[in-house]
């Protein structure tokens, strides 16, 4: 009788079937392809709320420089007039820096300016030329809502 007991435990403890573990792989990769799938979503929508962030930290270091100097720098003296003093005229009598350096956007982009603005004709635009890098593409800007 304990032979028989023996004989039913070998067949029940042989391991899994190719079949089996194929199904396994399968559901594996489906999961993680999900998973992937929802990364890239938040990781595209956090760079676009990351460039409203700078856009708005770059508006008020303006806002200051505009305030101490009476003027907004130039498009020619651009974004660097925070960092430093411009050289080009009309160069500010009050100017101090504002910030130690300009960021790049989530692309690496640099942010680009212009005084007097396309979309703000009475201030300035400033914008990241999104994950295209170009003009004219998904450009995000202080007149978009990122």
């Amino acid at each position: 009788m304990k032979q028989k007991h023996r004989k039913i435990l070998r067949k029940s403890s042989r391991g899994f079937t190719l079949f089996e573990i194929m199904i396994v792989v399968g559901i594996i990769i489906v999961l993680s392809g999900a998973v992937v799938f929802k990364i890239k979503g938040n990781l595209e929508m956090a760079r676009h709320q990351r460039v409203g962030t700078d856009i708005s930290m770059i508006t008020t270091q303006l806002r200051n420089y505009e305030l101490q100097n009476n003027m907004l720098p130039t498009t020619e003296q651009g974004l660097d007039a925070l960092v430093h003093k411009p050289t080009i005229a009309p160069v500010p009598p009050r100017w101090i820096q504002l910030m130690s350096e300009i960021p790049t956007d989530p692309w690496g982009t640099p942010y680009a300016y212009k005084n007097p603005g396309t979309h703000n004709p009475d201030s300035f635009d400033i914008y990241s030329l999104g994950p295209t890098r170009k003009e004219g593409g998904d450009v995000i800007g202080n007149w978009t809502t990122p």
